[in-house]
């Protein structure tokens, strides 16, 4: 049990040190198009793994509440949506298609600024993947190891991409491959570090694990629409973003469906 929970944290953070290791095979910059392409294909994962991995089991968990166990997930998610606000305020941080940066002003380098945006963004991820395992570590929780799998695969798939979307647009900013796959793989350390976390703060109150999953669920939607779904539909061909998180959020459900 204990190695295939190490497993599954694991497997995110390989996903994107995977994708970081793009900058050393490609020889041209990412187009602009591929990247829409890639964030929609993420935002997609992220909202079936949201829906299917995380709030319905939530909703499952407190159906000893009858017509109201929708209480947990509405409160959970939206402590999630908050938590999520509260560090896009507190962090500064620069988007790849924006102007300038966001949070409170600092003197860090543009790089820094783009690798901070990153890794608040993968926060809500390894929280998702944390306390999905802390729900099967549970027992009772109703959550199977396959169930907890196909939620660290799928996020697993959408690293792959986002690995590569943070590297090489920092070899355009005149940082070296090396350097930029070290900064791609920073970005995803935090992953399994936030599910550790998750698993043994969710241990000690297994009672709360559907205010837990829905938490996980808010913030890993405020994510999308905060950051993937703009950039994706930025300038002309959006429609490839579109068809991507089509794809994204079909593969994810399938995976979730077919392992849950």
């Amino acid at each position: 049990m204990i190695s295939e929970v190490c497993s599954g944290l694991l497997l995110p953070f390989l996903g994107t040190t995977l994708g970081s290791a793009c900058v050393f095979f490609m020889k041209r910059d990412m187009s602009r198009t591929l990247q829409r392409a890639l964030q929609g294909f993420a935002a997609g994962v992220m909202v079936a793994a949201s829906i299917w991995s995380l709030l319905i089991p939530a909703m499952e968990q407190s159906a000893g509440l009858g017509g109201l166990s929708f209480v947990p997930a509405v409160v959970g998610f939206w402590a999630g949506i908050l938590f999520l606000l509260l560090l896009d305020r507190a962090i500064p941080h620069l988007h790849l298609v924006s102007g300038s940066a966001e949070g409170p002003g600092s003197r860090l380098a543009k790089t820094t600024l783009l690798v901070l945006a990153v890794t608040l963004h993968n926060i809500p991820e390894g929280m998702a993947v944390g306390v999905v395992y802390a729900g099967y570590l549970a027992g009772n929780a109703g959550i199977s190891a396959l169930g907890a799998l196909s939620l660290a695969l799928g996020i697993t798939i959408q690293n792959f991409p986002e690995g590569a979307i943070i590297s090489m647009p920092l070899t355009a900013e005149g940082v070296s491959k090396k350097r930029a796959f070290g900064y791609g793989t920073l970005s995803g350390a935090v992953e399994p570090l936030g599910a550790l976390l998750t698993i043994l703060f969710a241990r000690l109150v297994v009672p709360a694990l559907p205010y837990l999953l829905s938490f996980a669920a808010g913030a890993m939607v405020y994510v999308v629409v905060e950051e993937l779904i703009p950039e994706m539909s930025e300038g002309g061909h959006s429609n490839v973003g579109t068809v991507l998180f089509a794809a994204g959020f079909t593969l994810m459900m399938a995976l979730d469906v077919a392992l849950g």
